[in-house]
C-alpha cells in the first residue's frame, strides 16, 4: 500500500464516520431492511426493517406503491387530510418496529454543549448497540448484553432509550431499574428519562383519536422519595438504585434493568457486586422483551466486571458482549493543518509499520499504531491518539480510558510476556476441530482401558482433534502428549492434554497441536485419560507435569501435586513416559529415575522464555484460538515470576511449554522405522 493509496481508504473512511446518517430514510445497515418506495410520505423512499415489511398494513401500502392509491383501493377519499392520517398511522407503525426512526422523531435528549434539547440521532457506536440489542429481540431471545467502552459515546442513554422503547411502544407493564454505583449517576440517567418523557409526544401513549384526560399527566412520581416513577398510560415503572445502597433494588418487579458503571462497583463486607446483581436481577424471567445491560468502562482485571465480559465473550453465559474502541467514536479524531502533511503523516505510519520499539514512554511502537490503521481508525483518528497518548507516561494508563480492543482494555500492572502481534500472526491456523469426543478403552480405568482403544463422537465430550493419528505411521517419536493437571471442582484451573504431531519436523518443519483434552475430572479417571489418548497417538510419549509443595504456583488453582499418583497409576501399563535427565552421580549411585516433567523456579522461566521464542519466530502451528487468549493475559510480574492476569487461566499455555521444550530440545527428531520393524511401542524414554 502506497500513502496515495492509503489517503484514499482514509477518504472512504471518513465518509463512513462522518457521513450524515438519516434515520427518516432508513439505512439498510441497520439491521434485516427492505426498500419500499411509497410515494406521498416523507421521504418516499425508505428503508424498513424486514419485519415490518410483514405487517398487513404496511404491506398493503407498499404494494399500492402510493398513499392516494390505497384510499382509493381501499373505497376512502383522497384528500390532504386523509393523505396526512394515513401517512401519520404509517408512521406510528414504523415508530414500533424502527428504534432509530422512533427516537428520532419522539425522543429528546440534552445537547451536548448547552443549548436546547434535541432528538436523539444514532451515532455509529450506539447503531452498533441497537443491532446487538435488535438481533436478540427479533430472534424471540431474552436480551442480555455485557458493554465493555471507551467512554464518552452515550452508551449509557442509548440502553436507557432503548428500554424506554419496549416499555412504550411493544409491551405494557414492562418494569425498569437503573442501578448504577453511585445516587448521582443514577440520578443522571433518570434525569434523562425524565427529559425525554415531558417532551415525549401524548399521542404516542394513546390509542388513535384519543386525548389526555384533565388532570391526567404522562408521567407521576410514585411515593415520597423520587426513586419510582410511573407512566400510568403504559402501566409501567421506572426505579432507580445504588451500588452504595443494596437494598434500594429489592423488592421490584422488573423486566428490564441497566446497570450502569458495574466495573467500579465496589465490594466490602456483607456487599459484593454478585449480591447486587442477585438482588436486581434475580426475578427478570428469561424470556422475550425481558433485558439485563450490565455496562462499564474497565476497571482493572480479576473483579466482576472483568469476570463476567470474558465468560460472555468465549459464550459460557447467559449473555452476549459487546466492545467499542475509541476510534469507533467520532469526537476521537485531530484533523490534519493541510493536506501535506496528511500524507505526511500516512507515509510516516507506512513507514514504521515494521518498528518494534517507542522512542519515549508517551509514545507507541510504530506497528501499534499502524495495527489501528488495519483495523479501521482513520489516518484523523490516529493523529489524536498520537497526541493523547503524549499525556501518559504509561499505555495502561492511556489504555484504560481509551482501549483499543477488549484485551488490553483490562488494565493491569505486570507487563505482557508475548509480543501481541506474534501471537496474532499464530490465529490463522486455529480453526474448530474436525471431531470432537473420547478416547475409550475396554474400560473406564486400569491397565485393560488401553485395550481396544476407539474414538467415539460425542459433541460434548472433551477431547477436540484437528488431526486423527495416522493409521500406518512409519516414523519413530512422531507424537508427544503433554498433560496439566488442574482441579476436580469447577472453578479451579482445567485439566490438559495436548497431543502434538511432530511428523514435519523430520524434514525441517514444526510441530502441530493435532488433539486436546480439557476439563475436571477425578485425578485417577485424567490418568487413565491421558493414557489412552497417548496410546491412542502411537503410543506417544507421555509428559506430565511434576510439581512439588514447595514451587507450586500459588495463583494456580489446583488441587496438590498429584503427578506421582498418575504416575504411579499408569506406569505398570503404559512405558512410554518422559523420566526426567538424570546426573552423571544419580546414574552412578543407581538411583531411580525420576517420571514427570518437574516445574519449578528453575525449570519454569526456561521453558517460559523458549515459548517465547517460539511463537515469535512462528516455530508451531496452534489449532486453539483459547491457548492464543492465554498468551495475550500471560504476565511477567513485579517479583519477576509468570503467570495469568486475575480471573484468567495459563493451562493450555502451560503445555505448549512444557511440550514444545520437549518437542524441540529434547527429543530425538522424527525418523523412519528400521526396515522390518513392526513394533508401534518405541519403550521406555528418557535423556541421558
Amino acid at each position: 500500500m502506497s500513502p496515495e493509496e492509503m489517503i484514499a481508504e482514509n477518504t472512504r473512511r471518513l465518509a463512513l464516520m462522518t457521513g450524515r446518517y438519516d434515520p427518516l430514510a432508513g439505512d439498510p445497515a441497520d439491521g434485516p431492511r427492505i426498500m419500499a418506495c411509497i410515494r406521498g410520505l416523507k421521504p418516499e423512499r425508505i428503508w424498513i426493517p424486514e419485519e415490518m415489511a410483514a405487517d398487513p398494513a404496511v404491506a398493503s401500502i407498499i404494494k399500492a406503491g402510493s398513499l392516494d392509491r390505497w384510499l382509493m383501493d381501499n373505497g376512502k377519499c383522497v384528500t390532504e387530510i386523509s393523505v396526512s392520517e394515513t401517512a401519520e398511522d404509517f408512521n406510528r407503525i414504523r415508530c414500533r418496529y424502527d428504534f432509530p426512526f422512533w427516537a428520532a422523531t419522539c425522543a429528546y435528549i440534552k445537547c451536548k454543549g448547552g443549548g436546547e434539547d434535541i432528538l436523539f440521532r444514532l451515532n455509529r457506536p450506539q447503531r452498533r448497540l441497537v443491532e446487538a440489542f435488535e438481533r436478540q429481540r427479533r430472534d424471540g431471545r431474552p436480551i442480555r448484553l455485557i458493554l465493555l467502552k471507551a467512554r464518552q459515546w452515550g452508551g449509557s442513554t442509548c440502553v436507557q432509550l432503548y428500554m424506554a422503547w419496549l416499555q412504550l411502544m411493544h409491551s405494557e407493564g414492562l418494569n425498569s431499574l437503573i442501578l448504577a454505583h453511585q445516587s448521582s449517576a443514577t440520578e443522571e440517567i433518570k434525569d434523562m428519562y425524565d427529559r425525554m418523557m415531558a417532551a415525549y409526544p401524548e399521542k404516542m401513549l394513546l390509542p388513535k383519536g384519543e386525548t389526555m384526560g384533565k388532570g391526567e399527566r404522562k408521567m407521576e412520581r410514585v411515593g415520597h422519595s423520587g426513586a419510582i416513577v410511573r407512566v400510568p398510560r403504559r402501566n409501567c415503572k421506572l426505579k432507580i438504585g445504588t451500588a452504595e445502597r443494596p437494598d434500594s433494588c429489592r423488592g421490584g418487579d422488573y423486566s428490564l434493568v441497566h446497570c450502569s458503571e458495574v466495573g467500579i462497583w465496589k465490594a466490602t463486607k456483607g456487599k459484593t457486586p454478585e449480591m447486587l446483581m442477585r438482588s436486581a436481577c434475580s426475578g427478570v424471567l428469561l424470556r422475550p422483551m425481558t433485558m439485563i445491560v450490565y455496562e462499564s468502562t474497565a476497571n482493572g482485571t480479576g473483579n466482576f466486571f472483568h469476570r463476567e465480559y470474558e465468560a460472555a465473550r468465549r459464550g459460557d453465559s447467559q449473555y452476549d458482549s459487546l466492545f467499542v474502541a475509541w476510534y469507533e467514536i467520532e469526537q476521537y479524531s485531530l484533523p490534519f493543518a493541510s493536506e501535506q502533511e496528511r500524507v505526511g503523516f500516512a507515509r510516516r505510519l507506512l513507514d514504521g509499520r515494521h518498528g518494534e520499539n517507542a522512542l519515549s514512554e508517551r509514545r507507541q511502537p510504530g506497528r501499534y499504531l499502524w495495527m489501528l490503521w488495519e483495523r479501521g481508525a482513520t489516518l484523523e483518528a490516529i493523529h489524536w491518539y498520537v497526541a493523547e497518548r503524549a499525556k501518559y507516561h504509561d499505555h495502561g494508563l492511556m489504555a484504560s480510558e481509551y482501549p483499543s480492543d477488549d484485551v488490553e482494555a483490562f488494565v493491569h500492572s505486570g507487563a505482557r510476556v508475548f509480543d501481541r502481534y506474534r501471537v496474532e500472526a499464530l490465529r490463522p491456523g486455529c480453526r474448530s476441530p474436525r471431531w470432537r469426543g473420547e478416547i475409550v478403552g475396554d474400560a473406564p480405568w486400569g491397565a485393560d482401558s488401553l485395550r481396544g482403544l476407539r474414538f467415539v463422537d460425542d459433541s460434548q465430550g472433551g477431547l477436540a482433534v484437528w488431526s486423527m493419528p495416522a493409521k500406518d505411521n512409519n516414523l519413530t517419536n512422531r507424537y508427544l502428549a503433554v498433560v496439566d493437571i488442574g482441579g476436580r471442582s469447577q472453578t479451579a484451573d482445567w485439566s490438559v492434554v495436548v497431543v502434538f504431531d511432530r511428523r514435519f519436523m523430520a524434514g525441517g518443519g514444526y510441530p502441530a497441536v493435532a488433539a486436546q483434552w480439557k476439563g475436571h475430572t477425578d485425578i485417577d479417571l485424567l490418568a487413565w485419560n491421558a493414557a489412552r489418548i497417548a496410546a491412542f497417538y502411537d503410543n506417544a510419549l507421555l509428559v506430565v507435569e511434576s510439581n512439588t509443595a514447595e514451587t507450586h504456583d500459588a495463583d494456580r488453582s489446583v488441587e496438590g501435586d498429584q503427578s506421582h499418583f498418575i504416575l504411579n497409576q499408569v506406569r505398570q501399563a503404559y512405558s512410554n513416559l518422559y523420566a526426567r535427565r538424570q546426573s552423571p552421580e544419580d546414574i552412578l549411585q543407581g538411583k531411580p529415575r525420576k517420571y514427570g516433567f518437574h516445574t519449578n523456579a528453575a525449570t519454569k522461566p526456561m521453558i517460559i522464555t523458549h515459548l517465547v521464542k517460539i511463537v515469535r519466530e512462528g516455530m508451531y502451528v496452534e489449532r486453539d484460538e483459547d491457548c492464543l487468549d492465554e498468551y495475550l493475559t500471560y504476565e511477567c510480574r513485579q517479583n519477576g515470576s509468570y503467570g495469568a492476569l486475575p480471573g484468567r487461566h495459563d493451562d493450555l499455555l502451560m503445555t505448549r511449554a512444557i511440550g514444545l521444550h520437549i518437542c524441540c530440545c529434547e527429543m530425538p527428531l522424527p525418523r523412519l522405522r528400521p526396515s522390518g520393524d513392526a513394533s508401534r511401542r518405541p519403550g521406555l524414554f528418557g535423556i541421558l
